[in-house]
């Protein structure tokens, strides 16, 4: 295996797919792959801070009541206790990671 973690995940219209890139004692990082109007769920870590990297493709970034367009390369940060989620609106495929630390207790 090589140092390079970017993952192989291809999903259908709609589908979200999601894997585990790095996880340590300080840190979880996530891909998530979101197919033609494919939504990640808004969502809050109450104990943790949580940035979204847009690598592929534009997603809609949901952030309370706010909702903006970030095209990649983007970065967002999302202050703990924020809710957050994320949109695919385009026809295309959109990977994001997204980091969590701390790690929830």
């Amino acid at each position: 295996m090589g140092l390079d973690r970017y993952p192989d995940l291809d999903p259908e219209q709609g589908q979200v797919l999601d894997t585990e890139l790095a996880v340590t004692d300080d840190v979880l990082v996530k891909a998530f792959a979101l197919g033609p109007g494919a939504e990640l769920s808004p969502h809050d870590h109450a104990d943790a801070t949580n940035v979204f990297h847009v690598l592929e493709g534009t997603v809609t970034v949901i952030q309370g009541d706010t909702e903006e367009t970030v095209e990649a390369p983007g970065v967002v940060l999302h202050e703990r206790g924020e809710v957050h989620g994320a949109r695919n609106d385009t026809d295309e495929r959109a990977v994001l990671t997204a980091s969590l630390c701390p790690l929830p207790s």
